[in-house]
């Protein structure tokens, strides 16, 4: 049961190693952002294939006390704003 609850993040390392990979993070910014606020729901509404499944497991990723994900956002554009370290694997 553990997997479903806490997936850390394993498969958005697979997905960081592909071939074409674009990088989303700045969504965490955003999602960081809404933390704590009374309006935090996001609706995330793009056409089939592009992205959503993968904007999950980044999330999840980003956000998991399962594993530490330092080095693997510390080279995408989430590492450069300022609520980076302060949301990282707390949630």
């Amino acid at each position: 049961m553990g997997i479903y609850l806490n997936p850390g993040n394993e498969m958005y390392k697979k997905i960081t190693k592909e071939t074409v990979f674009i990088d989303h993070s700045k969504l965490i910014d955003y999602t960081n952002y809404l933390l704590g606020k009374k309006n935090c729901y996001t609706c995330v509404s793009r056409p089939r294939r592009f992205g959503k499944s993968t904007d999950v497991e980044m999330l999840c990723a980003y956000y998991s006390k399962e594993c530490d994900s330092s080095d693997l956002f510390s080279r995408l554009k989430i590492a450069e704003m300022e609520t980076y370290k302060e949301h990282l694997n707390k949630r």
